[in-house]
């Protein structure tokens, strides 16, 4: 689009540019659009043109000028024409364009020819002007124009951004460009969500800019907005505006979190990604996905859900924080689970926000930490007796049962300083292996040894092994310690005896038996002990933990019980140690003292390692009870600048003086240590660099006010060894607080010290932690630990602020609802509901009780169940503890709960339903809306209560399946809702169902809990597909037979009776028209057979044509077929075998009988057209069997019957051997007369004669009462016609009669016919359907609503039924021929027929035309006659085709002319032509016999005589004659068949009427008779010998030729007066007058004499002739009569005017049934001023 800003005021004028020519290309280039001048100008003028021959622009355009100045164009002519060009130039009408050059230019062909133009301005405008160029073929104007410079922009018209999702932004370029060669600024206003920038500038000339557009909605709309663009000149107001339309569609932004591993899987709403079991110190990754559903783009921030983390941290990260997803993209994202603390369930939930989106997602991220699993594979290892100086070795494995390695270090120091040692003392032990470690027992001295060792293991509880050995030397042999020596010790500290307690109890006791059935004895009456495992014992971390302190005895099991030795302090360091040689004092020493608190005398030795750093003196000693005693540890180191460390142990044992006793009950030693390290670094020396690793660096205890253990590793990764050193100095509180072990020690290079650390967390201790500062190597070296240990408040979150609200319920009934609980606190939690007893019938939960991790979200399923209808506020409590602590530490949380309890109810939006009609055996969809009205939902249990509404149908509802099936039975309809509730309808049987639906309420426990209501009725039916034939014709050979003749031949009333019944089982079999039958029998699966009787003619006939007019009177559609024998593979000869009919061979069959079409689809309401025929070929009776098969419907077997007879056989063709007269009053004196058709279908005619003996005899039987009489015996019937039989049926008695009378044929066989009759008494007269003309006609059609196809003309009725009817009555009715063809003419015929010879109907008019569409109104009139008579009479319209009938006209003229010319023409035949007359024949007229060209020659020309001199040519000549004599004698022969005339199409009009004598009819029908019309004509013209004349004044007969012209006049001047517009307006002029003059008498001069008629015996029963009768009262009462115009002659117009109207609303000028139309009046007193000033004019 371009956008300008031009001067308001143009000057200058000129010729304007002529529209272009035919020749003249006005095709613009450019997708932009711009007013005037600029661009568009500039284009114009460098596009050249053809004008006449002549290439050049077609304009000049001066765009850069200045005032004062000339500036000169030059135009160029080219002639591209090839002859010489002269034109005549006009000049510029304006002074501004001047032109040097010639006024007449010659230009030679492929000549140019220049013009140079100059424009002078004087101001600054436009101008514009035009020169002229004119040649001998026309002219042709080049346009001047000077334009100023105008501002001008570029902008497109409209802007499109990409689709955008809520609060995000797209954004898009367009190009801002300069059109213009002046600078221009330019200012954008554009409001949200759109953003121009920039927003304003300054272009150059032809200068572009990029406009960005952003958008940024922050709502889902459709976004359309005009951005307003002001430009102008620099430092001048821009006035200037031009718009872009900016287009924008927001969406609301979807992302979706997706697990790839688990699709499907689901839990608690949401998707989860479980990690599974990981390792401690490991980690493991999974993905999910992000993907977006929605069409635009999606930035999304993931971040973890807030509250709930642990001290730690997140055990979980995500590579993923933000990010956008494309539309119908993913984005995957890694997440990494690294657990740290064993047995340990970790919880996170990653929530993912997008901005514009009101949901928010949740990833459950979920994984379980596991430890190592190991232990030994024996507890107790014996090395026996050992001889001093000698070493046993045994092995025992290490198995590690996890899938975590495992990292393990034995408490026992193997350099030297103990007499066991086991290798390798510490290391790592693979998943799911086994480690096999070397124990080796080398004493030093002779005594008794034990140890319990323990095996630390990281992150696990340590193992304790029992290594146990005896030393013997030489001298001293102590008793051998063995396993069960411990387990005897550990029995008596059971009992609670010390071990000299035990020493004097055994002593006393002389029984003792240690023998080792004893021993197990002993052992299992420990084992059952119920508090010996739980009192008792301590966990392994307990016990090591004391051990290592040196105040617990190993075996002890008693927590109450002091210990029996210790020793203190139990670690010593020597940190500046030099060495002896350097000074002797400079040797370091410290002391360490034990203690015995047992009750007898203890014997200390002290384990001396040779070459030690380290020395204990004294080594051996004893010590007394209750005593204690004091080393000197000295260290000595041998080497400079090295460090040192050991383990110095010291076996404490009993000294008994009875050796029997020691031997028969030995107790095993106890151990103490004591844990020494040094250093030899002289002062400044620097110490060794460590290079460790602490793992983990913090230790986080749980949050319970309890003892509990960690564990943590140190690393030595150098190759130098290293020293570490708990340093508590700084922090006199921690050493209080937390206890370490061991707190000292030295590890070799690349092993490793696991630490165990003890403290029972406090509120006090800080959240952060505290720092665990490890001094390496004596030197500034450190390591921090950091270990946090505080109590952690238990704190559970509920959702909705502790408020729980319920939507109103229905009472009975359950509501359930979902809340989330969330474990905010570290530590898991076990938790139970607690729900008063009053309230649990109303509220439950679950699950109620369970575990919840930390920070895990459980849904919990809340349910409400009201007993009353009112406001229930209900307080469940919440109790939760610690799981470690067996419900210790509970903490509680109050739950408020509100409900509503109400009535609920449903309904349906109808309360009837109507389904449309279904077949049987079909399914149909239903669906009903079902609407809760509510406050509450509603559950509900619906059923069906079935009802058959027709009554002839018999059903047990107990055995009648119900057809209505209910997809749902049960279900919940939620407060102010609707639930479509689909059913099915199958129903079994054709007839009506009425469902009516019930529910009832249910209640919590799923049972009902009220009684059934309706719902709503659900009506339906359930049909069968059924036909019906509503109409027949007849065609060809039985073109002339009526209707009712048809209808009795093809037994129609019988055929529409099995149509329109319900099919049988069997029939339903096959449902589909197809061949199923594969037997070489009849197909049929039902009873109903049926004759097809196609009457009859003479051989060689028109084949018999017949048209029945199916029509589907139901409401689904009918898929129907005629199957012939060869479509069910059934062979037609055993038809013939097994049946009534004839044997004929199939071929001929198929050829004679044809049904077009075979097979059809009927819509409801549709109708179609089925043509059979039948082809009189053979002689005889021809049978064809043909099954009628409706698609889930009825099959009916036709059997076609044909009869074709000779030509000179005469034969009477019954179409029914039964007749049945209609019934007759007992006693009637004049018993009407009955007519009996007989249809001659042969060649020739036929005499037949009735055979009146079986009357003779009935009338003998019926005491001579004539009861059946014939009066028309004989006779004769024409070839072709039918014959009317009349009867006379007079009954004597009340019964059905039954004649078998026979009717003789002359030269033929005889035919015995039953007529059958009734009478009935007089009591039962007077109902109307006494009197009815026949039984035959009750079922055909009477009025036709189709055309047949190919039938131009359309009869608007096939019969007419006049009904009972007094004799010399007439009656007239109206019909309708319509030419429904929109191009042909026709010419249609009534052919009258007459009764009892008389002619009683005419139609008028007997014959006309009828153009493309038009429609003919006739006018049938019956005319009773004297005698009462049964009437039936068949009317035929002859119609032809007025083009047919023009063909055959002209057809005979000129048959007519060819005759009449081979009467006056001959041809010479002669073949014996002499030689000399062979010249005489001219081969140009040998064939003029057959020219029709030449009516008017009467001789043929005679051929020249000529010679020739060869007799080949003569004989040529002559067989060319020959040839020619035959095509002229062949045309000849064909020309002289005289033309036919065209077969008429023949309309049939069945007239009924039943006419009874007056006194009967006055009887039986007193109210019809002022009805009707009785015409004396007909009494004069029935009647010539009456006796009594009628009177001389009659009007003329009603046909006369007086009437007519009379009639025609009258009606004439009355449509004329009518349509006169003066004559109308004169009406109401005169009707304002008032009557002042009325005559008292008739003047003769303006009326005709005439004599006074009677009046006739029926009057036409309207208002009018009772108006016309009062006010011939009002006359004779007063004034004298008035007369008035014949009765015939009134009867006349009327008819007439009836006629015209009817004509009218036909072709649809008039509207019969269009609401009256209502004249309003003005007030009375207007109407009388209007008058009187009427008055008052007419008499000034």
């Amino acid at each position: 689009m371009l956008a300008e800003a031009r001067d308001p005021d143009p000057l200058g004028s000129g010729a304007p540019w002529p529209p272009p020519t035919a020749g003249e290309d006005t095709k613009e280039s450019g997708n932009h659009h711009r007013q005037q001048g600029g661009e568009q100008q500039r284009r114009a003028s460098s596009r050249k043109s053809s004008f006449l021959g002549l290439e050049m622009k077609s304009e000049l355009v001066w765009e850069d000028w200045d005032l004062g100045k000339e500036f000169t164009k030059t135009l160029v002519l080219k002639n591209i024409h090839n002859k010489r060009q002269k034109l005549h130039l006009r000049p510029p009408e304006s002074t501004f364009f001047i032109i040097l050059s010639p006024q007449i230019i010659l230009i030679s062909p492929g000549m140019s020819f220049s013009i140079p133009i100059s424009f002078r301005p004087l101001q600054r405008c436009e101008y514009e002007d035009s020169i002229e160029f004119q040649s001998k073929e026309g002219s042709f104007q080049v346009r001047l124009q000077a334009t100023i410079p105008c501002l001008a922009l570029e902008v497109p018209d409209s802007v499109l951004l990409p689709l955008c999702a809520v609060q995000h932004s797209s954004h898009t370029t367009f190009l801002l460009k300069n059109a213009s060669k002046l600078q221009t600024s330019f200012q954008w206003v554009c409001a949200a969500p759109f953003q121009l920038s920039p927003d304003h500038g300054l272009l150059k000339p032809s200068q572009e800019c990029h406009i960005t557009v952003v958008f940024q909605p922050q709502e889902a709309l459709v976004y359309q907005q005009q951005a307003s663009c002001r430009f102008g000149e620099e430092g001048d107001k821009a006035e200037s505006c031009c718009t872009v339309l900016l287009l924008g569609l927001a969406k609301y932004p979807c992302l979706q979190l997706r697990n790839p591993a688990a699709k499907e899987e689901k839990e608690q709403g949401g998707p989860v990604l479980h990690f599974g079991s990981v390792a401690v110190g490991q980690n493991l990754q999974k993905h999910f996905d992000i993907f977006n559903p929605s069409p635009v783009t999606t930035s999304f921030s993931l971040s973890r859900l807030s509250g709930g983390v642990p001290l730690l941290g997140s055990e979980f990260s995500c590579d993923v924080s933000t990010g956008k997803v494309a539309p119908g993209g993913s984005l995957r994202a890694t997440v990494t689970f690294s657990p740290a603390v064993v047995d340990t369930v970790s919880v996170e939930y990653l929530s993912l926000k997008c901005r514009g989106a009101d949901n928010e997602d949740l990833l459950k991220l979920t994984g379980s930490c596991i430890g190592p699993k190991v232990s030994l594979s024996s507890s107790v290892l014996d090395f026996g007796c050992v001889k001093d100086g000698q070493a046993v070795v045994q092995t025992v494995a290490l198995v590690n049962s996890s899938p975590v390695e495992t990292i393990y270090q034995w408490d026992l120091d193997c350099s030297g300083h103990s007499v066991f040692s086991i290798q390798p003392a510490s290391g790592t032990v693979l998943p799911h292996s086994q480690t096999t470690l070397k124990a080796v027992y080398r004493p030093t001295q002779p005594i008794v040894h034990h140890r319990r060792v323990a095996c630390l293991i990281l992150h696990r509880d340590p193992l304790f092994l029992d290594l146990i050995g005896t030393c013997h030397s030489e001298l001293q042999q102590p008793a051998i310690l063995k396993p069960e020596h411990l387990v005897l010790y550990k029995l008596h500290w059971y009992r609670g005896h010390s071990p000299p307690d035990s020493l004097s109890a055994m002593q006393q006791d002389h029984n003792v038996d240690l023998d080792q059935q004893g021993l197990h004895c002993t052992l299992e009456e420990s084992n059952q002990r119920p508090d010996s495992s739980t009192d008792v014992l301590k966990t392994p971390m307990e016990e090591f933990y004391q051990s290592c302190l040196g105040c617990m005895d190993p075996l002890s099991s008693s927590s109450s019980s002091s210990p029996h030795v210790s020793v203190f302090p139990s670690e010593l360091l020597f940190n500046h140690k030099v060495p002896s040689f350097v000074s002797t004092s400079s040797s370091s020493s410290q002391s360490v003292s034990i203690t015995n608190y047992t009750r007898g005398k203890l014997s200390l030795v002290w384990t001396v390692a040779q070459d030690s750093q380290f020395t204990v003196s004294p080594s051996t000693c004893d010590l007394a009870p209750l005593k204690s005693t004091s080393f000197r540890v000295t260290y000595d180191p041998k080497q400079l600048n090295t460090l040192h460390g050991a383990q110095l142990e010291c076996f404490a044992y009993y000294k008994m003086e009875d050796q029997r006793m020691v031997e028969r009950l030995l107790c095993p030693p106890w151990c103490v240590t004591v844990r020494v390290i040094g250093h030899s670094f002289q002062p400044g020396k620097e110490h060794f660099i460590p290079c460790c690793s602490l793992k983990p660096p913090q230790v986080v205890f749980p949050g319970l006010s309890a003892v509990s253990y960690q564990t943590a590793l140190l690393q030595n990764s150098g190759d130098v060894p290293l020293t570490f050193c708990l340093d508590l100095s700084s922090n006199p509180a921690l050493a209080r607080s937390i206890s370490v072990v061991p707190q000292s020690g030295l590890i070799q290079p690349g092993l490793h010290q696991i630490f165990t650390l003890r403290t029972t967390p406090t509120i006090k201790s800080p959240r952060q932690g505290f720092c665990l500062q490890l001094q390496l190597n004596a030197a500034k070296h450190t390591k921090e630990l950091t270990v946090v240990s505080v109590v952690e408040k238990l704190c559970v979150s509920l959702e909705g602020d502790g408020t729980l609200y319920f939507q109103p319920t229905a009472v009975g009934s359950q509501t359930q609802r979902s809340q989330h609980i969330r474990n905010l606190s570290c530590l898991p939690l076990r938790f139970q509901w607690s729900i008063p007893e009053p309230d649990q019938e109303l509220i439950s939960v679950e699950p109620d009780a369970g575990d919840l991790h930390p920070n895990e979200i459980l849904i919990q399923t809340w349910s409400f169940s009201p007993l009353a209808e009112k406001t229930y506020t209900l307080k469940p409590i919440l109790t939760f503890w610690p799981s470690r602590t067996d419900e210790q530490n509970k903490s509680l949380i109050t739950l408020k709960v509100v409900g509503m309890g109400s009535k609920g109810f449903i309904e349906a939006e109808k309360a009837i339903l109507d389904v449309e009609d279904t077949l049987v055996g079909n399914n149909q969809s239903i669906e009903i809306p079902l609407v809760n009205n509510s406050p509450c939902s509603v559950s509900f249990h619906l059923s069906v209560q079935q009802t058959l509404l027709d009554e002839e149908l018999v059903s047990d509802p107990e055995i009648e399946p119900c057809a209505l099936k209910l997809d749902c039975e049960r279900g919940i309809i939620a407060s102010r809702c609707t639930m479509l509730l689909r059913s099915t309808f199958r129903p079994h049987r054709r007839g009506q169902y009425l469902w009516t639906i019930n529910y009832q309420t249910m209640n919590a426990s799923g049972s009902v809990s009220s009684p059934p209501q309706a719902v709503c009725e659900v009506r339906a039916k359930g049909v069968f597909p059924t036909l019906q034939v509503t109409d027949v014709c007849g065609g060809g050979s039985s073109g002339r037979l009526s209707k009712m003749h048809l209808w009795k031949l093809f037994s129609l009333d019988s055929l529409n009776q099995h149509l329109l019944s319900t099919p049988s089982s069997a029939e339903l079999i096959y449902r589909t028209p197809t061949k199923h039958s594969l037997r070489n029998c009849t197909s049929t699966l039902t009873k109903a057979m049926l004759d097809f009787n196609f009457s009859a003619a003479s051989i060689s006939s028109e084949p018999s044509a017949f048209t029945l007019m199916f029509h589907n009177p139901g409401s689904i559609p009918v898929d129907w077929a005629f199957l012939f024998p060869e479509d069910q593979q059934i062979e037609l000869d055993y038809w013939a075998e097994t049946g009534e009919l004839s044997s004929t061979e199939p071929s001929q069959m198929k050829a004679l009988f044809s049904i077009s079409p075979r097979s059809a689809t009927l819509q409801p309401g549709q109708q179609r057209a089925v043509h059979f025929s039948y082809s009189h070929d053979f002689v005889g009776t021809n049978r064809f069997p043909v099954l009628l098969k409706i698609s889930h419907g009825r099959e009916i077997l036709l059997n076609f019957q044909g009869v074709t007879v000779e030509r000179n056989r005469p034969y009477l063709h019954f179409a029914s051997k039964r007749h049945v007269f209609t019934s007759v009053t007992i006693g009637d004196c004049s018993p009407p007369r009955q007519v009996y058709e007989l249809y001659n279908a042969g060649a020739v005619p036929v005499h037949y004669e009735v055979d009146t003996a079986v009357l003779s005899q009935l009338k003998v039987d019926n005491f001579n009462h004539p009861v059946l009489c014939c009066l028309s015996p004989e006779g004769e019937v024409p070839p072709g016609k039918t014959a009317m039989l009349e009867w006379i049926f007079s009954p004597l008695e009340a019964k059905m009669y039954h004649m078998d009378v026979s009717i003789h044929i002359q030269d033929g066989d005889s035919t015995l016919v039953r007529f059958e009759g009734c009478g009935f008494g007089t009591q039962t007269l007077g109902s109307s359907n006494t009197f009815n003309c026949s039984d035959t006609l009750e079922s055909a059609p009477c009025v036709q609503r189709v055309p047949f196809p190919g039938r131009l003309v359309f009869l608007s009725g096939d019969s007419v039924s006049l009904g009972d009817v007094p004799v010399f009555s007439e009656l007239s009715r109206i019909l309708f021929l319509t030419n429904v063809s929109h191009s042909d003419t026709v010419h249609y015929t009534w052919d009258l027929p007459q009764q009892s010879n008389q002619q009683v109907v005419q139609i008028r008019p007997e014959r006309g035309s009828l153009s493309p569409g038009e429609c003919s109104l006739c006018v049938l009139t019956f005319t009773s006659t004297d005698y009462p008579t049964v009437y039936r009479l068949d009317l035929i319209c002859q119609v032809i085709q007025e083009a047919a009938l023009t063909q055959y006209h002209k057809a005979l003229q000129r048959w007519e002319e060819e005759r009449k010319r081979e009467e006056e023409e001959f041809t010479i035949t002669d073949k014996h032509l002499s030689g000399s007359q062979r010249d005489l024949i001219n081969k140009e007229t040998v064939g003029a016999s057959v020219r029709k060209e030449s009516p008017f020659r009467k001789y043929k020309i005679i051929p020249p005589i000529s010679a020739s001199g060869s007799g080949e040519t003569v004989g040529a000549i002559c067989s060319k004659l020959m040839r020619a004599e035959r095509r002229a004698q062949q045309e000849t022969a064909k020309i002289q068949r005289q033309p036919e005339p065209p077969q008429p199409v023949l309309l049939h009009l069945e007239v009924t009427a039943h006419s009874h004598g007056l006194l009967d009819y006055l009887t039986h029908f007193p109210d019809q008779l002022n009805k009707l019309h009785r015409g004396l004509q007909s009494v004069e013209s029935q009647t010539p010998s009456s006796s009594t004349p009628l009177p001389v004044t009659l009007p003329p007969p009603p046909h006369s030729p007086e009437k007519d012209i009379f009639v025609h006049i009258l009606t004439t001047l009355l449509w004329n007066i009518l349509e006169d517009s003066a004559f109308a307006q004169s009406l109401f002029t005169v009707a304002s007058k008032p009557v002042t003059y009325r005559p008292t008498e008739t003047s003769p001069s303006h009326c005709p004499p005439s004599s006074p008629s009677p009046r006739p015996q029926a009057v036409l029963d309207r208002p009018e002739a009772r108006l016309t009768e009062q006010h011939s009262t009002v006359d004779r009462a007063g004034t004298a009569p008035v007369e008035r115009a014949p009765v015939d002659v009134s009867k006349g117009v009327l008819v007439n005017t009836l006629q015209n109207l009817m004509m009218e609303a036909v072709r649809g000028e008039l509207v019969l049934t269009a609401h009256p139309r209502t004249v309003i009046l003005p007030p009375v007193s207007t109407r009388t001023r209007r008058m009187s000033r009427a008055s008052t004019e007419e008499n000034s």
